[in-house]
């Protein structure tokens, strides 16, 4: 797995963030708005994925656009960077868009590496995600959270429920007692991803 590295290498808190090919070119961006929004101090290591829907998905789903459906090689994908994250004195945080949104919310119920959580627009309509939050606990101490105002204005039936299964994890997380936010942001699902990834990741920086 290709891996990029942005901001201060000698930083006590490590970004953590996976990425596909369409991610690439706006990760400068992504970074400047992290600086701006929380300073200078973090390095961001960023793992690119060649297959996303087999990546980073938690377990096997059928397909919800197109034929590609979800292989659920998430397990196969964490233990893989686990072991590049290793240093007793720094601080992890994971974050990413969309299913690698999702992917950071799973990987902290599987480790308690990741003090915090960056789910900008996460896929949390994924099948099952919402009642694997209620069975288990995260091990992250913040997590935030990011919708698009219009990402439920979609005829897919499953991606439709995206609204309501976001503020049930909400609800969850806040009743658990994890410090969590929900944020809206204007538009649909592909508008302005690289901002709304930084705006997570500042914020869990912040706290």
């Amino acid at each position: 797995m290709e891996r990029y590295e942005f901001g201060n290498p000698d930083s006590a808190n490590i970004l953590v963030q996976l990425i596909g090919d369409h991610e690439l070119s706006g990760m400068e961006k992504e970074v400047a708005h992290i600086r701006e929004m929380a300073g200078e101090d973090f390095f961001l290591q960023a793992y690119k994925v060649d297959d996303w829907n087999l990546e980073l998905s938690p377990w096997q789903a059928p397909a919800v656009f197109g034929d590609a459906g979800f292989g659920g090689g998430a397990g196969d994908t964490l233990k893989e960077i686990l072991p590049e994250l290793t240093h007793d004195n720094k601080t992890y945080f994971i974050g990413g868009y969309s299913l690698a949104g999702l992917f950071a919310l799973w990987a902290a119920y599987q480790t308690d590496l990741f003090k915090g959580v960056a789910a900008a627009s996460p896929s949390i309509w994924f099948p099952g995600f919402v009642d694997y939050m209620k069975a288990g606990e995260i091990k992250a101490d913040r997590v935030y959270l990011s919708l698009g105002n219009r990402e439920a204005k979609t005829r897919n039936p499953v991606m439709a429920i995206v609204t309501d299964c976001i503020e049930m994890s909400f609800d969850l997380l806040r009743k658990q007692g994890v410090t969590s936010t929900l944020e809206w942001n204007e538009g649909n699902h592909f508008k302005d991803a690289d901002i709304r990834t930084a705006k997570a990741f500042a914020w869990v920086l912040r706290k």
